[in-house]
């Protein structure tokens, strides 16, 4: 399946709060509950970095960037409250970039 939007997040989590970010970014987590609202969104990918333990990056995946724009739109206010309870468990975060897929599978 060809995802047409991917943007991509650099986080460092705050020591001791590593287990609560896996949970509130994992692809089970609070953030691809909310996603998973919508139709257009694919899914979700968290890595942990091999020598920064506390170093992740998500990959969200969603059908166009036009659809993951207007459910941010539509779920406003759920996504802030998300986004203030990781605000708490990082010290850093950074948006890589927004990228499309190149190529497709099939």
């Amino acid at each position: 399946m060809n995802a047409g939007f991917v943007y991509i997040w650099v986080y460092d989590v705050r020591e001791g709060c590593e287990p609560d970010f896996e949970t509130l970014y994992g692809p089970d987590g609070g953030w691809a509950q909310l996603f998973r609202k919508s139709a257009q969104y694919l899914g979700t990918e968290l890595l942990r970095d091999r020598s920064q333990k506390r170093r992740y990056v998500t990959v969200d995946r969603w059908s166009s960037e036009t659809s993951h724009r207007e459910f941010v739109s539509e779920y406003r206010e759920e996504f802030a409250e998300l986004d203030r309870k990781g605000e708490r468990l990082t010290t850093k975060e950074t948006r890589l970039g927004d990228f499309d897929v190149v190529g497709s599978e099939g």
